[in-house]
């Protein structure tokens, strides 16, 4: 079986050679599927960066609303509260957006994304928020410190919050 090259190395031995391609050629088909290929990476790669900014959005809300509180930690309820204030802010687009909505005319493009948005933040708050442990002081100093990016985020630590959840899970330890 042939190694797989990217699109550049394939291209690049495929100049090398002399004379044009034939459409049934075996090189025309090496450079068909490093094409194929290397589209597939970067469509991967797209999904990934939307996925990893998606997730940044929360923790970028709550270290802006840290940012100048003197609290050292805060309690599951603050948690909750500002999981809440992150999904309103949706909520108050998509009720401008319905207001803005005319009688007798589709639903705008807007105004369906937003529904969805709101729709999924509320079932992941039911399910559980992942968002930075600020009940620990420590990981609290690191928030407000936080330039952005999501390489810096490996120092925080993260838990789970759900809407229905009565208290912080407990990490037992094990001793041998």
């Amino acid at each position: 079986m042939p190694l797989a090259h990217n699109l550049n190395k394939v291209t690049k031995n495929l100049s090398k050679s002399t004379g044009s391609i034939h459409i049934k050629g075996r090189k025309f088909k090496q450079l068909n599927r490093a094409t194929v290929r290397d589209k597939k990476l970067q469509k991967q790669k797209l999904n990934s960066i939307e996925k990893k900014s998606n997730e940044l959005l929360i923790v970028t809300f709550i270290q802006n609303k840290i940012k100048d509180e003197p609290n050292e930690s805060y309690s599951l309820e603050e948690i909750k509260d500002l999981i809440n204030d992150f999904i309103n802010i949706d909520r108050e687009r998509l009720k401008d957006a319905e207001k803005e909505h005319r009688k007798g005319r589709p639903i705008s493009t807007k105004q369906k994304l937003l529904s969805e948005k709101v729709k999924h933040e509320e079932h992941v708050f039911e399910t559980g928020y992942k968002v930075p442990d600020i009940s620990d002081p420590e990981t609290v100093t690191r928030l407000r410190s936080w330039n952005g990016t999501t390489g810096a985020t490996t120092g925080f630590k993260f838990t789970h919050v759900s809407k229905s959840q009565k208290s912080f899970p407990t990490k037992e330890v094990e001793m041998r």
